[in-house]
């Protein structure tokens, strides 16, 4: 009886970012355990690919291109998935992203305000958005996207590393004020995991191998090891789970250097 707390049997989840990588494997999870999943992305032929991957395994999907920083963009993302199901059980923000990397004086304030805007406002739109439904609901699930960035200093992405770091702050205070209305917040923090973007710097067996050596597994992360996380967190499982942020490196990032 105990497992069943742990499936997703027809809650509805929006993803966005879920064309590929992180959010494409949080949407496929879902669907493995039972939901309908609405994916959003600025790409429409990535979201396509992933809902029908979604309906090939017999759930329901709708692929809404949105650019998760513009607010109108956001409320219509919204209102469809509200049109097509009549609810909204679960929110994965997983957006996010870099425009540059360079030293700290060399970002110019637009790739700053950019930075911000898709880490972070988009974080907030989205919420913001979502949790109007939800409050009707009496009951929710958001989760976030932080980073192993926002923990450590991390040269040459300093808007990177700042936006991921709010991130935990916004979730304890967006979990404090959605408590009432039973909406739960949390967040995943990843540490190295191979996607289509940093499957372009490790493109090789040998490259992955060096990047796994701070790994205290040995190995880097796939989406689908974020996946099961956010699975448990958006299930009943984690029902009394809420304002926390949940790392997930294979265990990098936890040695001191003396």
């Amino acid at each position: 009886m105990l497992l069943e707390r742990f499936a997703l049997s027809d809650r509805v989840a929006i993803v966005t970012g879920a064309g590929r990588g992180i959010g494409k494997g949080i949407a496929l999870g879902f669907a493995d355990v039972g939901a309908h999943v609405v994916v959003a992305a600025r790409t429409a032929s990535d979201i396509e690919n992933t809902a029908t991957e979604i309906r090939a395994m017999g759930r329901r999907a709708l692929a809404i291109p949105t650019d998760v920083c513009v607010a109108e963009q956001v409320e219509n993302m919204v209102q469809r998935t509200v049109d097509e199901f009549g609810r909204i059980d679960i929110l994965v923000n997983n957006a996010g992203g870099t425009l540059f990397a360079g030293p700290f004086d060399s970002w110019s304030e637009e790739l700053w305000d950019g930075v911000i805007a898709l880490n972070l406002k988009s974080h907030f739109l989205c919420s913001k958005a979502v949790a109007k439904v939800m409050m009707e609901q009496k009951k929710g699930c958001i989760i976030g996207l932080s980073s192993l960035t926002g923990r450590l200093a991390t040269p040459y992405l300093a808007p990177y590393a700042a936006s991921k770091a709010a991130i935990a702050n916004l979730t304890q205070t967006l979990a404090y004020e959605l408590a009432p209305y039973g909406i739960r917040v949390n967040a995943i923090s990843p540490g190295k995991v191979l996607t289509a973007t940093t499957g372009l710097k490790w493109s090789t067996p040998e490259i992955q191998a060096e990047e796994a050596k701070d790994v205290f597994l040995g190995r880097i992360g796939m989406p689908e090891d974020v996946a099961l996380l956010a699975i448990f967190l958006a299930s009943d499982a984690a029902s009394w789970i809420t304002g926390e942020t949940f790392s997930i490196t294979g265990g990098s990032g936890l040695l001191a250097l003396l």
